[in-house]
């Protein structure tokens, strides 16, 4: 995926640009962490490369396909209850009915919030609310997530939960994009860091070795049992 002297500015001609002549190439199975002062643009670079907004100069080419994202502010008031909105939400990415319903199902099991099935979105918990909105994001395997703020308002364990989907991501070969306000994020996992500043993009970082030689970043170790000779 690469960004093309993109820029993007709201208004017309005259008005100030958010983002302009970012030139960048999005590395594959790589955790990507964007960082930048509240205001410098960081979210607008997100929906760009989730495909939400388009560049207002320049392209956005070779974008991986699906792609997953989960928005700094999720609108809760939504005429669904969690499952009714996950297995809508699959059914237009192309699930049947019956695997779209198991599939929200998972999800919600999986982030702790299967006790809220059919309560209506907007009384949910901020906290149950970001369940479903980063479950949203996982319906379909993205290629490529995005995560603005993802982490944001979810108690430990789905916290956990979605630090393992970042590392299951990225050793299926996906990238994954985030920005969070706390440094230590995923910090020994980062493959790469991209940084905004000024309305630039400067990259700050390609990662360092890991034990093995290797890349830096998520690891996903197998461990299999069985009589001598299996």
């Amino acid at each position: 995926m690469e960004l093309r002297a993109v820029g993007r500015r709201y208004g017309g001609p005259g008005s100030p640009w958010v983002l302009r002549e970012v030139d960048a190439a999005l590395p594959e199975a790589t955790v990507l962490r964007v960082t930048g002062d509240n205001g410098s643009g960081k979210s607008t670079l997100l929906r760009l490369l989730a495909g939400i907004d388009a560049p207002s100069r320049g392209r956005v080419t070779e974008v991986p396909r699906p792609v997953g994202y989960v928005p700094e502010r999720f609108p809760v008031a939504l005429p669904f209850g969690p499952l009714g909105y996950l297995t809508h939400q699959a059914r237009i990415r192309g699930m049947r009915r019956r695997a779209a319903a198991r599939t929200a199902r998972e999800w919600l099991e999986r982030f702790g919030a299967a006790g809220h099935t059919h309560t209506p979105m907007a009384e949910l918990s901020k906290g149950t609310s970001q369940k479903v909105a980063v479950a949203q994001a996982l319906l379909v395997r993205p290629r490529l997530l995005v995560l603005d703020e993802a982490w944001t308002g979810l108690d430990p364990a789905a916290r956990e939960e979605l630090d393992r989907v970042v590392a299951e991501t990225v050793a299926a070969g996906g990238t994954v994009v985030y920005v969070d306000h706390q440094a230590e994020r995923l910090a020994d996992s980062v493959g790469q860091s991209w940084r905004v500043a000024d309305g630039r993009l400067h990259v700050e970082s390609t990662g360092t070795d890991g034990p093995d030689g290797g890349p830096a970043g998520p690891r996903v170790q197998v461990t299999v049992s069985g009589p001598p000779g299996a």
